[in-house]
Parts: structure tokens; C-alpha cells; sequence
């Protein structure tokens, strides 16, 4: 038999006496390199994809405490499919960019609201993607804000422009104003079906930018529209080959709002009030078994759970992995 060419050249002479043993070798070699960079969940569990959805700044006195009131989606044909939280919170920092920054790293922090500063900590997004070696396609962050880009980075400087998801913020981009929620579904089913990204964050806005600007019927409005679009994004996940049977989807907010104040606080919020500090979580999934879940949770506690299913390592996390989740075997398979 002919020795293979080139065998000496990798610096392993020896296996050109031995073709079929150089091939196994080989073989074993390329397998482990596709092992390294595979972006396996944990073992054990069906999810290969997480989508977080988060929309922006809804009070629970407008949606799930009066139910079916403006969400009959989530809270009629969803919730009997997933997990709903019955007290989940935001406690720390009542902001639209605290409250990303927390789902995203992990860490509660007070940070500029306004765009003008990165979180401090890495993202569950760049951490993904230097564990697994996945391109940026396979990680994105949509927003409707245009501000929310900062998510993408970090200011720490072992981090900072590394390992960064591909983005999709705003009318185009940082300081090109907010876009209409539902060109920003577009846009999610438009990457869903041409990147097929493992891990992605949605960011729906309006019903935080019409309180902002006062307008009660068009806050309640998008409250509804987004409701309507996480129902038109499930039904999508659940028809598309690549997403079904195989994707989690994490349905929450960053913040509530005051519960008192002018015309009853529900224009503003940022402190620690019930109404800013309460909110929700739907969480949908193959892994999950249905039901309701009594246990306090936080928004840092979305990215602990995130990591684990992914199977990666989330460095610096104040969150822990929310177990009721999970059936008794998924636990032990996760090593929980």
C-alpha cells in the first residue's frame, strides 16, 4: 500500500508505513475539532435554539393581572403550553438598559439609559460564541430601540470588541430613532430563516415608548401587538424545520411601572416600587414541563438557565438556574 502524501509533513512520519491508521487518527482528530465547536446543548435536553423576547416596559396591572385583558395570546393559548412565573422581578435597576443588561449578562447593574455606555460585564452572547467557536450569525440581538446595540459589547477590556453577536438595532442602527415592532418581526423571521442563529434576543418597544409619550390607548395597543407577534413568532418556530421541537422561547419584560404619580404612574418608571419591580416570565420549551412556578426569580436568573441549557459557561453571573423548569431526569441529566 502506497503511503499517504504529506503524512510526514504534519509531523507524524510513522504513519506513512500506516495509511489506515493515519485515517483513523485523522478522523478522530476532526471529530473532536467538530466536538469543540458544535454548540451542543446540554446533554440530555432537546433545546439547540433560545429565543429571549422582551417586551419592553409593561405593567402587570395591564397584562397578566387582568387577565385575559390585552395579552389573550400569552395568557389563553401560550401559557397552558409553557411555565408561567408567578413572581418574577426585576429588583435592582428599573431601566430599559439595566434591565437588557441583566438578561443578557447576567449581572445587575446601573448603566446609562441612553446608549452612551456598554455593559460591564460580557454577554451570554460573546461568552456562546468564543465556547463554541460559531460565527456571529449564529447569535443575534433585534431591537426595536436603537440603543439597545450596547448589548452586543462590554467595557471590559479582556472582552471588549470580541466574540461580538450580529446586530439588528433600530431604523439602522445607534442613533437612527426606534422602529415600528412590527418591521422589527420582520426582520426576526427574516434572520430566522436565512442565518438560523442558535441564540437570539428581540427587543419589542412599543408599548415603553408610547407611555413614555403619554398616550394610554397606544400603550395598551402595543401591549396587544406584541402579544400578537409572539403568538405569529411561535407558530413560526413551531412550523420551520430548523426551529421546531428543538428551540426555547423566554417571553419577559425589563421593567414595569410606577403605580402612582400622574394619572396613576403608568407614564415613567426606574425606582423600586411594585409596579416597576414586578413583571413576568413565560417560558416555552421542549424541556419544560408545563405548569406555574411559585419561587421568586430575577432577570439574572434568565442567562444562568440560558448558559446551562446551552451548555456553556457563564462567568460572573449573580443568577441561578430556575430548576422548576425541569422534570427530575432533565435535572440529573444537567447535572442539577
Amino acid at each position: 500500500m502506497k503511503a499517504i502524501p504529506g503524512a510526514q509533513t504534519i509531523g507524524l512520519p510513522f504513519l506513512s508505513r500506516r495509511p489506515l491508521f493515519a485515517v483513523i487518527i485523522a478522523s478522530l482528530l476532526l471529530l473532536q475539532g467538530c466536538a469543540a465547536t458544535s454548540g451542543a446543548s446540554e446533554k440530555g435536553l432537546r433545546t439547540k435554539n433560545v429565543i429571549i423576547v422582551v417586551i419592553d416596559g409593561v405593567r402587570a396591572s395591564e397584562a397578566w393581572d387582568s387577565v385575559p385583558g390585552a395579552i389573550p395570546n400569552m395568557s389563553s393559548k401560550l401559557k397552558g403550553r409553557g411555565v408561567f412565573f408567578t413572581d418574577f422581578q426585576n429588583d435592582a435597576y428599573t431601566y430599559t438598559n439595566s434591565g437588557h443588561a441583566a438578561i443578557t449578562t447576567g449581572v445587575n447593574q446601573p448603566i446609562d439609559n441612553y446608549g452612551a455606555e456598554l455593559p460591564a460585564h460580557p454577554s451570554i452572547f460573546q461568552q456562546w460564541l468564543k465556547q463554541t467557536g460559531k460565527p456571529a450569525t449564529t447569535a443575534w440581538i433585534i431591537s426595536s430601540k436603537d440603543k439597545l446595540n450596547i448589548l452586543a459589547n462590554t467595557k471590559d477590556s479582556v472582552w471588549q470588541n470580541t466574540y461580538m453577536p450580529s446586530l439588528n438595532c433600530g431604523v439602522n442602527g445607534p442613533g437612527t430613532g426606534y422602529r415600528a415592532d412590527s418591521l422589527t418581526l420582520i426582520e426576526v423571521k427574516r434572520v430566522l430563516t436565512t442565518d438560523k442563529p442558535n441564540l437570539m434576543l428581540i427587543n419589542f418597544m412599543e408599548p415603553d415608548g408610547y407611555a413614555h409619550a403619554a398616550n394610554w390607548n397606544h400603550y395598551i395597543r402595543g401591549i396587544s401587538r406584541n402579544d400578537r407577534y409572539v403568538k405569529q413568532l411561535y407558530d413560526f418556530l413551531r412550523k420551520d424545520k430548523n426551529y421546531r421541537k428543538t428551540t426555547t422561547l423566554l417571553i419577559t419584560t425589563d421593567h414595569g411601572r410606577h403605580l402612582q404619580g400622574i394619572d396613576g404612574g403608568w407614564i415613567d418608571h426606574g425606582d423600586n416600587c411594585a409596579g416597576c419591580q414586578k413583571i413576568f416570565l413565560l417560558a416555552l420549551g421542549p424541556d419544560f414541563k408545563a405548569g406555574t412556578v411559585a419561587t421568586k426569580y430575577t432577570l439574572v436568573d434568565i442567562p444562568a438557565t440560558v448558559a446551562k441549557m446551552m451548555g456553556i459557561t457563564l462567568e460572573q453571573s449573580q443568577g441561578q438556574v430556575m430548576k422548576e423548569l425541569f422534570t427530575t431526569k432533565k435535572l440529573r441529566a444537567m447535572g442539577l
